[in-house]
């Protein structure tokens, strides 16, 4: 595999950063031990500029080329939090904190960014500025989008952008990637179904909202069926029901649902918002019964630009030999928000025969590392190529 001859040597550091980092995950906003490691080592690669607290734990560090002649600003990201799940790997570099592991390969794509950054702060053989983003609260908070919030794109004057994640499944080291919509909108909702609570044994004398919720959760399933498209992507999933009462010979007053809401496009996350609370409303009429609908607007599509894209793919082909056509993703991916403010793609890099992401026996593929600071790298020297 033709990565470059640095960051080969620089594959066992890399590999201990990352097993470092993999010790002591961090959730969402709270990653604090992660980002000073991340700024300390900024400071001894010698990088021209470093800020912390962007997008409250975010880090930024700023490269510059040996020549500036267009002032060009590529940016590179990487997420850096951990989410609540129980580690099962058995790993000597086990999760240290209860309850917290990398299970998505943060740890990972975290300590490639730094590698690919020690070598351009080393070679800066490129014609501009990188800036490399470091960013808190991936998994539900919103990083990227509170790190745009706090002026990131424009404090650096960014012009593209760039993200990368693991794909357990596929060769370590390979790469994917598609234009477009690639990653889902990720909305969340809430219904409380209201009835009339009573005897198990008289249902005649309540308005019974186990029963009403029954019928909601099997029309929900027609938003998919019948009311989008069916060439294109939805999914529409209940994922829990708590009723007000646990006992056995008792109709519950009340119960809550909540679900997910997948779409690859704002046409369809428009029509499942709308579908699914005139269905919970009117379901609930139809049986005596009401319903209150909350709908949280998540994060959203996330889209690949044509021309980064293309390019992404050459600089992978360059690096791996090939670059696969990636599947669409109904998971969510915040950089969605970095991609709204500027022109950029997201790439997926291999990483084996893993455990899935976001299971509590998944490990990032350390094999991966030389191929994905290679191809940030490569992004960087071959877009803004010496002068």
């Amino acid at each position: 595999m033709p990565v470059k001859n640095r960051l080969a040597e620089l594959h066992h550091e890399i590999t201990e950063w990352r097993r470092d980092l993999h010790e002591h995950p961090e959730i969402l906003f709270e990653t604090h031990r992660t980002a000073a490691v991340v700024a300390e080592k900024l400071e001894s690669f010698g990088c021209d500029e470093i800020v912390t607290g962007i997008g409250r734990t975010g880090v930024v560090g700023v490269i510059k080329g040996k020549t500036d002649t267009k002032g060009m600003v590529v940016g590179l990201r990487a997420d850096m939090d951990a989410l609540p799940i129980l580690e099962a790997t058995g790993l000597p570099y086990a999760s240290k904190t209860e309850g917290a592991m990398h299970a998505c390969g943060h740890d990972g794509h975290t300590a490639m960014l730094l590698g690919a950054a020690k070598y351009l702060a080393e070679t800066r053989n490129f014609d501009g500025t990188v800036v490399v983003i470091f960013q808190p609260a991936e998994e539900g908070g919103g990083g990227g989008r509170e790190m745009c919030a706090d002026g990131m794109m424009d404090r650096w004057n960014i012009q593209e952008v760039y993200g990368m994640h693991n794909w357990p499944g596929v060769p370590a080291g390979t790469f994917a990637i598609r234009p477009g919509p690639f990653f889902a909108a990720t909305d969340q909702f809430k219904i409380v179904v209201e009835g009339r609570g009573g005897h198990a044994a008289k249902p005649h004398e309540t308005i019974d909202p186990v029963v009403t919720s029954a019928q909601i959760i099997t029309a929900l399933q027609s938003i998919a069926s019948r009311n989008a498209d069916p060439v294109e992507q939805i999914v529409v999933s209940v994922t829990s029901v708590e009723s007000s009462s646990t006992a056995f010979n008792v109709i519950p007053q009340r119960v809550t649902l909540k679900g997910t809401v997948r779409t690859m496009s704002r046409h369809n996350r428009d029509l499942a918002e709308d579908r699914l609370s005139k269905i919970a409303d009117l379901t609930a009429a139809a049986m005596g019964a009401k319903a209150e609908v909350n709908y949280y607007r998540g994060y959203p599509v996330m889209v690949n630009h044509e021309e980064q894209t293309a390019f992404a793919a050459e600089v992978a082909t360059s690096v791996s030999g090939s670059c696969a056509e990636a599947p669409l993703v109904m998971g969510g991916e915040d950089f969605a928000y970095m991609l709204e403010e500027r022109p950029g793609a997201y790439i997926l890099v291999g990483n084996g025969d893993t455990a899935m992401v976001h299971h509590p026996e998944y490990n990032f593929n350390d094999e991966a590392i030389p191929a994905g600071c290679s191809w940030w790298a490569e992004i960087v020297e071959r877009r803004m190529p010496a002068a």
